[in-house]
């Protein structure tokens, strides 16, 4: 379905390309609708509830769809600033025999007990400082400014499996073990406690011996570090987490009083591969932040100056690669797939020109109408998919100042430019019509079949607003796209269900929770074939949620 035209101006613009003139497309909306109810605070579901279905889910599909997000965002007379600061909601749809269940609990993470009971912000987030307690005398306020901010346990961001065990995750060093049959928040886990590390992302990767990968900051006298970490897939104790995590190796920032920012990270076959970004971390800001009266965030800029860094880290040996490959300032938050094929690694990513949308995704932004919606829309780069080639045998004998690239039809390239460099120009992993829908994010892929291998089909959210406003298909063999879209209508990142009798990649199905800001209790989830990207089914939920941000489908046993 393609969008109405009337919605947005088309402007053209010629760039010069390779010596060669070359259109591109950029688009500037107007009239977008308010999203305001979608970053309301809303209330919990904490027994399940019937759905009404439309349509006919498939009876083979069992298992529940879990999903992460915030759901509040003030206690008392304070408010939150940015969006990730709301507090955790953990969703779980459970599907069983053509039926759909839904519930919904908060996260018992201190930071929701701690300001619930004093109903107030006392704990602070990445876009919120928490004041100093009233009760206290100005003496004491004026002390309090000297404490370090302590890292708030509010796993907002998805869930994440480690050893069998279902936890939620943010950024810093707490995650929290969740039960999924209920939502009950089981305990709170440190992972400083087991490695030396101040924090792990949300989107870890899993081998299929197992194994899970993740990435996560030291800081200590010698400045920061970045530190590739596995956790081996099982336990030796009922009660284990994540004992017998290691750090394979560590990396050095470029500048280590300034180390860059990063959401996720890319695995292949033999590689984890770190990407340093141009997004920076002001280490001096973001511990003087509570002194000076700032938001951690107040120490998160973009430094286009700089290039980004593709580090290449030998799965088994924990060994760096001393190549390091180059590309102009870019800025990625999710990772579609990494493969290796004749010598070469494939990283394929969502990117974007510049690395400050992070700071737009402020409530006060999101809650905005009219002109001043379609202003912050508009001054926002948008996010494409790309692939680059890195290639994997690079020494003092390969020839320097030509592509390295002998990929056939591949337009990326890869030119070394010393014994340890070379510089990576993408290609698109799209065509033109990707530009009418705004983009791609939140990309998913056949995890299970396709995570490290060659694949064909990846799924995302197109972002023709400030969230995602259609669900894509991209076909990677002719660069085409399906589309789900509905004007009014507000979809999820996707989860992609294999079929159980599935024989080729894209024989499965599509979920995804889909909102209605103009209509109360207007939520449903989607259920969509994954091949012709054919609507099948609405489990109509008749509660108000928020938008979320991550998830993940567990199939029955």
């Amino acid at each position: 379905m393609h969008l109405e035209k009337q919605y947005f101006h088309i402007y053209y613009a010629r760039s010069v390309d390779n010596g060669k003139a070359k259109e591109c497309i950029t688009s500037a909306l107007t009239g977008l609708e308010t999203i305001e109810p979608l970053v309301r605070s809303v209330e919990e579901t904490p027994e399940p509830i019937s759905t009404e279905v439309q349509g006919t889910i498939p009876s083979w599909i069992n298992g529940k769809l879990l999903r992460n997000g915030p759901g509040k965002f003030e206690f008392g007379n304070t408010h939150y600033n940015h969006w990730f600061d709301g507090m955790a909601m953990l969703h779980q749809f459970k599907i069983a025999n053509g039926q759909v269940t839904y519930m919904s609990r908060f996260l018992n993470s201190d930071a929701y007990k701690n300001n619930s009971e004093k109903d107030r912000i006392v704990m602070s987030e990445f876009g919120t400082l928490a004041m100093a307690d009233p009760c206290k005398n100005i003496f004491q306020r004026f002390l309090s400014r000297f404490e370090m901010m302590a890292p708030t346990d509010n796993a907002s961001v998805s869930f994440v499996k480690y050893k069998g065990d279902y936890f939620v995750s943010t950024e810093t060093n707490f995650m929290h073990k969740v039960n999924p049959n209920n939502l009950e928040t089981l305990e709170k886990v440190d992972w400083s406690k087991f490695i030396a590390v101040n924090g792990a992302t949300a989107h870890p990767h899993y081998d299929s011996d197992g194994t899970t990968y993740n990435m996560g900051n030291s800081y200590g006298s010698k400045g920061a570090q970045y530190n590739i970490i596995s956790v081996p897939p099982e336990k030796t104790d009922a009660k284990d987490t994540l004992q017998g995590a290691k750090i394979l190796c560590s990396i050095a920032p470029r500048n280590k009083s300034h180390p860059s920012y990063y959401h996720s990270f890319a695995m292949s076959e033999n590689y984890v591969v770190f990407i340093e970004q141009p997004i920076k971390m002001d280490l001096l800001k973001i511990v003087t932040c509570k002194l000076r009266g700032k938001a951690l965030s107040d120490g998160i800029y973009w430094d286009p100056k700089q290039d980004t860094v593709f580090h290449l880290v030998d799965k088994q040996s924990g060994e760096v690669s001393s190549v390091k490959y180059h590309t102009k300032a870019i800025s990625t938050f999710h990772q579609i797939n990494a493969f290796e094929e004749d010598g070469f690694l494939m990283l394929d990513m969502c990117c974007s020109e510049d690395g400050q949308a992070i700071n737009n995704y402020l409530i006060q932004n999101l809650r905005k109408s009219g002109d001043a919606l379609d202003e912050v829309y508009n001054t926002m780069s948008r996010v494409f998919p790309r692939r680059f080639v890195l290639p994997l045998h690079v020494n003092g004998e390969s020839p320097s100042d030509q592509n390295l690239n002998t990929r056939p039809f591949s337009a990326a390239t890869c030119v070394q430019i010393s014994k340890d460099k070379v510089f990576c120009q993408h290609e698109d992993l799209h065509g033109d019509d990707l530009l009418e829908y705004g983009g791609l994010e939140f990309p998913q892929i056949n995890y299970r079949r396709c995570n490290t291998r060659p694949y064909r089909y990846f799924y995302g959210c197109g972002f023709r607003h400030l969230v995602g406003d259609s669900l894509l298909k991209m076909d990677l063999k002719d660069k085409t796209l399906k589309v789900w879209y509905q004007k009014g209508f507000f979809p999820s990142e996707p989860a992609f269900v294999p079929s159980p009798d599935a024989v080729e990649e894209d024989d499965g199905l599509i979920l995804s929770v889909v909102l209605c800001p103009s209509q109360d209790k207007g939520a449903f989830l989607l259920v969509l074939d994954a091949k012709n990207f054919e609507e099948l089914a609405r489990a109509y939920v008749p509660v108000n949620m928020a938008y979320g941000f991550h998830g993940t489908f567990e199939a029955s046993a």
